[in-house]
């Protein structure tokens, strides 16, 4: 067996936590199942902590106070690192997201928040949050575009799209909002930066009808699909779920649109939508 890769404290405070995991645990003796098997997870859990790519909840943390005798340590910290820029629902997706080497998403209905511009991110809080404040929702805007910087290496992470021909047809925020938002996509797909799909309405039925879902692989952790519904999102890391989600979205790729003629229906969309705003 290799030897784990080495963990970078530095990397984030949820790395520092992992990190300082792994050595109590290697310290103990203890293997990642036998240290999960008392809380009921599993080993790729615990792996996925001690790596950073899981966000440790309060009663994991007691838990590892009180097995390593670290007086309070992981309790303190763990406390900490709940605060964040995200809503509750997400944030430990997106913390998950940050981290990831490979992004695989299917959007239903909305431009996925990775490539969504300021205004079609503002078009769609302030429609999602009607009564909430101009400085809350500029703060859920910041937080929103700040995750886009992931896009700006060059290589990684991976960033592989499905969008359903409904994204480019609901006129969230209007046409000018719309057809911004759309070249923006192209943009970046012009640049090889992202590879996207189109799934036209004449695909039909396809496993994912349901809803949205995204993928993300890890350098050193296992895989995990991010779903989300109505004010709420699941995590999860389940081998099992995994392999069917993975098999959905290929499906679903394999539906849709390649990315040339995808990249030409996304640019006929925002000429349409240009000139529905001059005509408006």
């Amino acid at each position: 067996m290799s030897a784990p890769k080495p963990l970078d404290p530095s990397a984030s405070p949820r790395a520092m936590l992992g990190a300082e995991l792994r050595h109590q645990r290697v310290q103990a003796a203890l293997s990642q199942g036998e240290l999960g098997r008392p809380l009921f997870v599993s080993a790729s859990f615990i792996g996925q902590l001690e790596s950073g790519t899981r966000r440790m909840q309060t009663e994991y943390a007691t838990y590892f106070d009180e097995t390593f005798k670290t007086n309070g340590f992981f309790a303190r910290n763990c406390e900490a690192l709940k605060k964040s820029k995200y809503p509750d629902h997400f944030a430990e997706a997106a913390e998950a997201e940050a981290i990831a080497t490979v992004i695989k998403e299917y959007a239903q209905s909305l431009i996925p928040g990775l490539l969504q511009t300021e205004g079609y991110a503002r078009a769609v809080f302030v429609s999602g949050l009607p009564t909430t404040s101009d400085e809350r929702i500029g703060e859920l805007v910041s937080a929103r575009l700040e995750r886009a910087n992931l896009l700006k290496d060059p290589t990684e992470p991976v960033v592989w799209t499905v969008l359903d021909e409904a994204v480019l047809r609901r006129p969230v925020g209007g046409p000018a909002v719309m057809a911004e938002a759309l070249r923006h996509i192209a943009a970046l797909m012009r640049r090889r930066r992202i590879i996207l799909q189109v799934l036209p309405f004449d695909a039909g039925g396809h496993p994912a009808l349901e809803g949205s879902l995204k993928l993300m692989e890890f350098s050193d952790a296992a895989p995990l699909v991010y779903l989300e519904s109505f004010g709420s999102g699941q995590l999860l890391d389940d081998p099992a779920s995994v392999t069917r989600y993975e098999l959905a979205y290929h499906l679903v790729g394999a539906s849709a649109l390649s990315p040339e003629k995808s990249l030409a229906l996304l640019e006929s969309a925002a000429e349409d939508y240009t000139h529905d705003e001059q005509h408006s």
